[in-house]
């Protein structure tokens, strides 16, 4: 086999992205039967047809899945190469940072730290969904995602998991709530109502076994996705938040909230996501070894 023609397989990676012949002949500019041509030199020369037509659809055969998964390998690593060289030289160094959106903002100050401050460092901050977050990892418009859950690791989603802090978890209320005269968690568990993150997260998963262990059913105030808002909701005195103190650390810190009471075998655990780089960022180094020369 002579070698691989990189043209051909970038035009099979357009089209097996768009799943569609004719928007990736409009995208490229060229004809639909040029870039047909094009395709079919590249099966021509693997030996394997790359597409069947169901109907009007456009779908891979094993083949072409297989192709697929080598061509976006193959340009990944190719923009990473410019994205890495471009910097060279440069005065000023980027970190692409995501964020999960519901995670902790002084958590994240308190990542970031290190780096705030320097003149010749521009910080990139984007926040999203997990899933929105991997696929910007795997596509190297992300340095590192932060959230609180690793994802799966296996031969096709090369993710490496740093393992960054876990914090404890607490009952946090205004002052004047917490001043009922309740001795104990059971009883603050029964006198008041409870702001809860949202059935999906892993805090969520520990309190209902605390409250099974226990044999109680709280009032529950308020389901909520976001830190943020589960603060401003305990501010209001909606109710007890579920809470690690780390997101309401200013606030306890200005006697606006109190820790009530530690809520055992719960933790929060934050966690910095990267993939796999021949070109790793420098600038993650001592954010993810921190006192690592």
């Amino acid at each position: 086999m002579s070698g691989l023609n990189y043209n051909h397989l970038r035009y099979f990676w357009f089209v097996a992205h768009d799943g569609n012949l004719t928007r990736t002949a409009e995208r490229l500019n060229l004809t639909q039967s040029a870039l047909s041509v094009q395709i079919r030199k590249l099966e021509e020369q693997i030996g394997h047809a790359l597409f069947e037509r169901r109907g009007r659809g456009l779908h891979l055969t094993e083949a072409g899945r297989i192709a697929l998964d080598h061509a976006d390998t193959i340009f990944a690593v190719g923009e990473e190469l410019l994205s890495t060289l471009s910097e060279t030289g440069s005065s000023r160094q980027a970190l692409r940072v995501g964020a999960l959106a519901t995670l902790s903002r002084n958590f994240q100050i308190a990542f970031l730290k290190p780096l705030l401050g320097r003149t010749d460092i521009e910080l990139v901050l984007r926040s999203g969904g997990t899933a929105e977050l991997l696929r910007s990892l795997e596509a190297l418009s992300l340095d590192v995602a932060l959230v609180n859950q690793a994802p799966p690791r296996d031969a096709l989603t090369p993710y490496v998991s740093h393992r960054l802090a876990e914090q404890p978890v607490s009952l946090i209320g205004t002052p004047r709530r917490l001043a009922d005269g309740a001795k104990d968690l059971a009883e603050r568990l029964s006198a008041h109502p409870v702001i809860l993150p949202t059935a999906d997260s892993g805090v969520r998963a520990g309190f209902d076994a605390l409250i099974d262990r226990l044999g109680l059913r709280p009032q529950i105030a308020a389901e909520v996705e976001d830190m943020a808002m589960m603060r401003l909701l305990a501010r209001e005195d909606v109710g007890l938040a579920v809470l690690p103190p780390i997101v309401v650390k200013d606030e306890i810190e200005t006697g606006l909230l109190v820790e009530a009471a530690r809520l055992p075998d719960i933790a929060e655990t934050f966690y910095a996501v990267t993939v796999e780089r021949r070109f790793p960022n420098p600038l993650l180094r001592p954010l993810l070894h921190p006192g690592v020369a």
